[in-house]
C-alpha cells in the first residue's frame, strides 16, 4: 500500500528568515515552540473569517472552564470550509510536524478559538497528555496555532512555559482537572499564575508550532475585541485522533478535499498496513 510523501522544505525556504531547516529544529527541540510572522495574506485570513462567519455569528460559548465560558470554540473545521483544508496542509506547518512525527502524521483535531473579552486564563495543560505514559518522553504530538487576530498581551494571546516540554511534571499549580470540565465549577483565582510565562505575541497571519508537550494555556482577554486563532493539531500515524475525523467529515466532503488533506484525516495507510478499508488502501473505498 502506498506511503505518504514527506514535505519538500525546499518548499517552506521563504519563511525561513535566511536559517537552515536544521537550525530551526534545534530551537524547536530545545525551546519546545517557534514562531513565524505574517505567513498568511491578507486575502487569506479574509477566507478565513468569511469561512467561520456563520458559526461566530451563532456564538456559542465553552461549557466549562476548559473550553472557557467567554469563548467560541468551533470544531470540525474540514467539514465546514475548503480554506480550511489550506491551514491543515500548509507546508510550513506539515514540514516541521512530519520531522517529529512521521510523515504518515494525522490530524488530530482542528478547531477555531474565539476569546471574548472577560475571559480568563485557562487551566494549564499539555496537547498530548491524553497518552497517558510517564514524563519526561518524546512529544507525541505537534500543535499550531494559526493567528487569524493579533495577539496581544492583552487580548489572550496564548501563554507559554519555554522548555517545559522536558520537565517530568505531569501536574503544576493551576494545571487542568477533573473540575474544570464540569459545567457548574468556576475558578475563582488563578491558581497558575507564576513569572515564567512567555506570551505568544504574534501579528495576523502568523504562526506558532508547539511540542505536544508543552505546558500552555490561553490568556486573559482584558481588551475591548475578540481574539481568533485556528489550531491544527496532529499525532503519529499508529495512534489515535481526538477528533474522530471519520464521521467529522463526511465522505461526500472528503472526495472534494486535496489529497494532502484527505490522507491527515485518516485517508492514508501507516506502513505496513495500519489504516486499511477491507484489505485495500481507505481512498479505493472513497472511488478514488
Amino acid at each position: 500500500m502506498a506511503a505518504t510523501d514527506a514535505t519538500d522544505t525546499r518548499d517552506i525556504l521563504q519563511w525561513l528568515d535566511g536559517r537552515s531547516f536544521d537550525d530551526w529544529r534545534e530551537q524547536f527541540d530545545r525551546d519546545g515552540y517557534i514562531t513565524f510572522d505574517r505567513v498568511l495574506s491578507e486575502d487569506t485570513l479574509a477566507d478565513v473569517r468569511k469561512g467561520l462567519a456563520p458559526y461566530l455569528d451563532a456564538d456559542i460559548h465553552g461549557r466549562n472552564e476548559f473550553e472557557g465560558r467567554e469563548t467560541n470554540r468551533i470544531y470540525a473545521l474540514l467539514a465546514k470550509s475548503e480554506i480550511f483544508a489550506d491551514l491543515v496542509a500548509h507546508p510550513l506547518a506539515l514540514a516541521f510536524t512530519e520531522a517529529d512525527l512521521g510523515a504518515d502524521c494525522l490530524l488530530s483535531a482542528c478547531l477555531a478559538i474565539n476569546l471574548h473579552p472577560g475571559e480568563t486564563p485557562q487551566p494549564w495543560h499539555f496537547d498530548d497528555s491524553h497518552y497517558l505514559w510517564p514524563r519526561p518522553r518524546p512529544s507525541l504530538g505537534v500543535s499550531t496555532f494559526w493567528a487569524i487576530d493579533d495577539t496581544t498581551e492583552d487580548n489572550g494571546a496564548t501563554e507559554i512555559l519555554p522548555g517545559s516540554h522536558l520537565w517530568p511534571d505531569d501536574i503544576i499549580p493551576g494545571a487542568v482537572g477533573v473540575d474544570d470540565f464540569a459545567r457548574g465549577k468556576a475558578r475563582e483565582t488563578d491558581a497558575g499564575a507564576r513569572p515564567d510565562i512567555k506570551k505568544a505575541v504574534m501579528p495576523a497571519g502568523s504562526l506558532m508550532l508547539a511540542k505536544g508537550t508543552l505546558w500552555h494555556r490561553g490568556g486573559a482577554n482584558v481588551s475591548d475585541a475578540p481574539r481568533l486563532i485556528i489550531t491544527p493539531q496532529y499525532c503519529p500515524g499508529w495512534t489515535r485522533q481526538l477528533e474522530n475525523m471519520a464521521i467529522a467529515v463526511p465522505p461526500e466532503i472528503v472526495k472534494t478535499l486535496p489529497r494532502r488533506a484527505r490522507e491527515l484525516i485518516g485517508y492514508s495507510i501507516h506502513a505496513p498496513f495500519m489504516g486499511y478499508v477491507d484489505g485495500r488502501h481507505p481512498e479505493r473505498a472513497l472511488g478514488l
